[in-house]
């Protein structure tokens, strides 16, 4: 009787270790997608705002105060016009940051989303949009 009482208990505590009733949709959580939209990049509601948190902060190399040792003020969009159409803009925030030129200097690198904003925005003409 002993052995019965054992081998049943064996085999319930199995069954609830191996079974459950859980339905797998609610299991499974799809990961989140991230997407970055560079189909029309704007320069007042997007590349501003970049440029603003890592290239023209207060003491940067591209404020009004660095323009002098930069060459660039990047706080308004005239500013930032001469180097926007050239190929430097776009090759410096791509740049590894060992290179010379890879910006932002002393920062970390931009997201790729970002990245891909900003050579967005030029290849798209670089309009003051």
């Amino acid at each position: 009787m002993k052995n019965k009482l054992l081998a049943i208990s064996a085999l319930l505590l199995l069954s609830m270790l191996g079974c459950y009733n859980d339905k797998g949709d609610q299991l499974y959580v799809p990961p989140l997608t991230v997407t970055c939209d560079t189909t029309a990049v704007s320069y007042a509601k997007v590349i501003a705002p970049i440029f603003a948190t890592s290239c023209n902060i207060s003491g940067g190399c591209h404020d009004a105060a660095g323009q002098s040792t930069s060459g660039y003020n990047f706080i308004t969009y005239s500013g930032i016009l001469p180097i926007a159409t050239t190929a430097v803009l776009v090759y410096d925030v791509n740049g590894n940051p060992s290179q010379l030129h890879a910006m932002p200097k002393n920062l970390p690198q931009l997201s790729a989303c970002d990245i891909n904003k900003i050579t967005a925005w030029v290849n798209q003409g670089a309009l003051n949009n």
